[in-house]
């Protein structure tokens, strides 16, 4: 439906509410709309605001904060703390929790005028229309959690992105070009083992046969691809940029470490992620009795899969970088059985990309010569059997380090510091975790917002951030949008 409209006054007491002169508002322009959100609405462009306009649009935290824990009963993990809302999460992707929680994000997104498409991957984008037809402004996150995670880790971004939508609405605010939110799936990678697969597909890093044909860890049948057809999520729509382009990508996220909260800091204005790598360490020995074996005998996989394990963290340590361990199988598994076989994880990570090559390439002669029989690891260590294992590396994932936009950087400068007043309370950061925004850089000007976490923890029930801090951050998110729709538009009439 094609109307011409003239831009009116906004007046309120509530809170977020704008005024705006009678005089400064006499623009006449046509807008296309057909959602009835939009019908019978006087619409006023973001365009238009003046900074201090733009500065006065504020979050609902109530509105906020309710939205957050009501759709946390899908998934509510364990309980920390005697408040209702004091409680973990465990929605595991594509579970029939991650449903519920889907088919809220789309429908209520639908009720605020936006346009939703599900792709091959179940990527969900919902769109708002803007003044022009183009490419959308992106709010991203995720809602699959941790099976013991928290309730803000991709929530919170999710949540500020319907937040803006809904401040929008509120105001009867029109934006140049299209802004919208997207919920990438399985960003996690706790139950298909590649995290942010499924943005990683959208950028045409990662193949949707590949994608499709993951299979759950913990020893399930189910795939990718039987999930997505199953819980009603495998769109039609490729899986790509090419269908789906999306303009900038924005993505508010908790810290999920120490450093906003031990400086008395608000928000982290992120510059880049580091770079890291997967691996799948297999170790092969041989099988045998507990007591009838002596140490002289053995080719005991445990035992060199801890040494191997120990010695990583000692590597990292010297190269400033970091590994970690957080998955380990092993077989037989029996009291009385040495272990002939163990399987665990690695993950090593850096800022720059030659220090994780080099821990890598370390660790790979290391590992050899300490399954061999030596002692690269330790030399105190007793050598008590000469029997010698085998040491497989599998590469999982490979993420390379990523600078974000300097565009969208200074958007979110620049959204809080006019949120904040005071530039005491920002810092930039480089983010220690993989997101989505590092796929979505591939492919569009990207950058993140940081939040203080308590204590720094994530990746746990315990995870916590305050509402005051939930409501800047998504405060950030939504003016960082607006502001990079005023820049497009401003690039447009040069």
């Amino acid at each position: 439906m094609l109307r011409t409209v003239t831009s009116l006054s906004l007046s309120g007491s509530a809170k977020g509410s704008l005024t705006r002169s009678p005089a400064a508002l006499t623009t006449t322009r046509k807008i296309s709309r057909s959602h009835p959100a939009f019908q019978g609405k006087a619409q006023i462009s973001t365009a238009s605001l003046s900074e201090d306009e733009l500065k006065s649009l504020q979050v609902d935290r109530n509105r906020l904060m309710n939205d957050i824990h009501h759709t946390c009963q899908w998934g509510t993990g364990k309980r920390w703390g005697s408040q209702t809302t004091e409680t973990g999460m465990s929605r595991l992707a594509l579970s029939d929790t991650d449903k519920q929680a889907r088919d809220w994000f789309v429908q209520t997104t639908k009720s605020l005028g936006c346009s939703v498409t599900v792709d091959a991957m179940g990527n969900t984008f919902a769109i708002r229309p803007g003044r022009h037809e183009a490419p959308p402004t992106c709010a991203g996150s995720h809602l699959d959690t941790q099976p013991t995670g928290g309730r803000y880790d991709g929530i919170l971004g999710i949540h500020a992105g319907i937040e803006m939508l809904k401040v929008l609405q509120d105001h009867n605010l029109e934006t140049e070009y299209p802004v919208g939110v997207v919920n990438w799936t399985n960003e996690e990678g706790a139950r298909f083992p590649i995290s942010m697969v499924a943005s990683g597909v959208w950028a045409e890093e990662i193949s949707l046969e590949r994608a499709h044909n993951l299979g759950e860890v913990g020893g399930g049948t189910a795939t990718m691809k039987s999930e997505l057809e199953r819980i009603g999520y495998l769109g039609s729509v490729p899986a790509s940029h090419r269908s789906m382009p999306i303009a900038a990508h924005f993505e508010l996220h908790i810290e999920q470490g120490p450093i906003l909260e031990a400086e008395k800091q608000k928000i982290g204005v992120v510059q880049g992620v580091q770079a890291y790598k997967w691996f799948t360490i297999d170790v092969a020995g041989r099988d045998a009795h507990t007591g009838t074996t002596p140490f002289s005998a053995r080719a005991d996989a445990m035992l060199t899969a801890a040494r191997l394990i120990a010695h990583s963290h000692r590597v990292a340590a010297k190269h400033s970088a970091l590994a970690s361990t957080g998955v380990l199988t092993l077989s037989p598994g029996s009291v009385n059985t040495i272990p002939g076989n163990v399987r665990f994880s690695l993950d090593i990570r850096s800022p720059v990309d030659a220090t994780v090559e080099a821990v890598e390439a370390q660790l790979r002669k290391d590992f050899a010569a300490i399954a061999s029989g030596g002692n690269a690891d330790d030399p105190s260590f007793p050598q008590t059997s000469k029997h010698k294992l085998a040491v497989d590396w599998t590469t999982d994932t490979t993420s390379a380090a990523v600078n974000f936009h300097p565009d969208c950087i200074a958007a979110v400068r620049a959204a809080a510091g006019s949120v904040l007043g005071d530039e005491g309370l920002v810092r930039d950061m480089v983010s220690g975790a993989g997101h989505d925004s590092v796929y979505a850089s591939r492919r569009c000007p990207t950058s993140m917002i940081f939040v203080p976490c308590r204590n720094g923890v994530s990746h746990n029930p315990e995870e916590h951030t305050s509402p005051e801090d939930c409501a800047i951050g998504a405060e950030v998110l939504m003016h960082s949008v607006l502001r990079y729709d005023q820049l497009r538009a401003q690039r447009e009439r040069r």
